[in-house]
């Protein structure tokens, strides 16, 4: 065999060097509706691969395949196209040469916004990236809201280019090229008769809007180092334990509910040892119900998307995080965890993502974000800094969650949503200050963030066991505190993720008990759930008697009617730390009492 020219090896060396498509393991990065969002015809949809290789490709739709006519392939993205009516929303994932990807959650229900590009941002006033031409009009209930939106958008030389339906909330692209003809249109737009509100969007393009919470807060590192049992503080393994005890009982089992969770973040990492057993289909090898999650997939194992939700369904034994539904199973129903934020056009997608879920049926909803206003104090006086937003956007902010609260309680009243009491040393309470938390309904849950104290000699239920994060945000509208800190995912196996903290990581420990709860009674209503989780509490910080004492409110204080009434009880005034076992054990026995 002849020798290669020097020029020639130098190639195939080259060549041999690159990394191989085939070494790419197979996933789904991204999925969003495309084409025109408003027709009434076939939904299109545009997703985004990677691993994938030439040849018959298999796309999975809720477990069947999809046909060879509804798919258009380019390479690593594909394009799909639905007849109306032909399918329900689902899982959607690849299969190809044996191999299968991570399964997206796919609704079909038309609530989608579109996010500003690079070149449609701008800084206002305030210093804070806003969008230049995309505003939603939320229309008067009483007007037909596509109708009135299409007659302003031809009006003011705009077009309709998404919608929340559900809400009568409508997205315009305006004619603007600066922030002063926005603000000219956006004024004009919020006097016509039918216009409740404009709401605009401030966030950089593609900016996600649940960061580290201790970062997000403005701080480079926890401000305290986290111990090893945070956890034990809210007795995250005794309720496991008794889950997986009580509810397969041989003498009198508990029959339990598959429940749905939506989780408001952008992806999951699913190269990490605590997601890589979730691809495909991802059955159970015994057959019994199992966690599933679905996401997009992310390349970082330490996002804030990943620890959210490795709270709630990270393989256990490997290292990294634990989940605490992903504990429950062989006794449970089997859990789905949906992590889906429809866009990246902030607040109005997170809503968006909101709505379509709830239609799906998602009966829990886990918001690890918030924002506070431009110009809030925290406790100790000083500006919150970062988080923020002019408070031209939160009017509008304050305007669209109140019609979804209004929505959630006049079509869906069962539904729950869980919310960070946010890591700003501020007040969640305060409507001028923070949003969500501070919105008084049964159906919002505000969960603040504690850490284990340097007590050693107190027991578990000692309120000393555990003290407020100085970060985390607190007041009479938190209804109780969990365990802050969380251990991020790690790609290999039995290895120790960093620690993360903030009210971000409280909230889905919540978010998990309360799923684990309705499994067990899912005739529970919010405000139900709310007592059990307040009676089964136990205490964190000084008794206060009903009285505010320079802020240091954590929670609203026990009330004597959690506590059966009795004015003496040690935990009347208290405020209230989440207890994980007892709240589970409340749940079963309040299946006699509300049926």
């Amino acid at each position: 065999m002849p020798a290669l020219p020097l020029a020639s090896l130098a190639l195939v060396l080259v060549v041999a060097a690159l990394p191989s498509r085939a070494a790419e393991p197979l996933r789904l990065l991204h999925l969003q509706r495309c084409g025109d969002l408003l027709a009434n015809t076939a939904q299109e949809f545009c997703l985004s691969a990677q691993g994938l290789q030439n040849g018959a490709l298999t796309v999975m739709l809720g477990g069947a395949p999809l046909p060879a006519e509804a798919l258009q392939r380019d390479g690593q993205r594909l394009r799909l196209r639905l007849e109306p009516g032909a399918y329900q929303s689902a899982p959607i994932w690849l299969e190809q040469q044996g191999n299968a990807s991570n399964p997206v959650w796919m609704s079909l229900h038309g609530s989608h916004v579109l996010a500003a590009g690079p070149n449609d941002v701008a800084k206002n006033m305030d210093g804070l990236t806003t969008y230049i031409n995309l505003v939603s009009l939320i229309i008067e209930e009483n007007a037909d809201g596509l109708s009135t939106a299409r007659q302003l958008a031809k009006k003011y030389g705009a077009e309709v280019v998404g919608a929340i339906a559900p809400l009568n909330t409508y997205q315009l692209r305006l004619p603007a090229s600066n922030l002063l003809e926005r603000d000219a249109l956006v004024l004009r737009l919020g006097t016509e008769v039918n216009v409740d509100a404009v709401v605009i969007e401030e966030s950089s393009a593609e900016e996600s809007e649940g960061r580290d919470d201790d970062l997000a807060a403005g701080k480079q590192a926890p401000e305290e180092k986290p111990s090893g049992d945070e956890w034990a503080a809210n007795r995250f393994l005794d309720a496991v334990n008794y889950y997986q005890r009580r509810i397969p009982s041989v003498h009198k089992p508990v029959p339990t509910t598959p429940i749905r969770v939506g989780v408001i973040e952008r992806n999951v990492d699913f190269d990490t040892a605590d997601f890589h057993d979730y691809l495909g289909s991802a059955p159970r090898e015994d057959g019994k119900p199992n966690t599933r999650v679905y996401a997009r997939d992310a390349n970082k194992p330490d996002g804030h998307g990943t620890t959210v939700a490795g709270i709630l369904a990270a393989r256990w034994d490997q290292g990294g995080n634990t989940g605490f539904l992903r504990g429950l199973d062989g006794a449970g129903p089997g859990f789905e965890v949906i992590v889906e934020r429809n866009s990246d056009a902030g607040i109005t997608a997170n809503i968006a993502a909101s709505v379509n879920l709830v239609e799906d049926g998602v009966r829990v909803l886990n918001w690890s974000w918030g924002i506070h206003r431009v110009g809030a104090k925290n406790i100790q006086g000083d500006e919150v800094d970062s988080l923020v937003r002019s408070g031209l956007a939160m009017n509008g902010y304050e305007e669209l969650l109140e019609e979804f609260f209004l929505w959630l309680r006049a079509k869906h009243p069962d539904v729950i949503v869980v919310n960070s009491a946010g890591n700003g040393s501020s007040y969640s309470g305060a409507d001028e200050y923070r949003l969500p938390s501070s919105f008084i309904t049964d159906q919002l849950f505000v969960v603040g963030g504690h850490q284990r104290s340097e007590r050693q000699d107190v027991a578990v239920n000692d309120p000393a066991y555990v003290v407020k994060r100085s970060s985390s945000n607190s007041d009479m509208r938190v209804d109780i505190t969990a365990a802050a800190c969380a251990h991020a995912s790690t790609v290999q196996a039995d290895a120790a993720g960093d620690a993360h903290c903030g009210t971000s990581y409280a909230t889905p420990m919540v978010t998990g008990v309360i799923a684990a709860v309705l499994s067990i009674n899912p005739d529970l209503h919010p405000e139900q759930v709310r007592m059990l989780l307040r009676r089964s509490a136990m205490t964190i910080g000084e008794e206060f008697d009903f009285e505010p004492a320079d802020a240091e409110d954590l929670t609203a204080p026990i009330l004597p009617s959690e506590r059966n009434y009795d004015l003496n009880n040690k935990d009347v005034g208290r405020s209230a730390r989440l207890d994980m076992q007892k709240a589970l054990d409340l749940a079963v026995k309040s299946r006699d009492r509300v049926r």
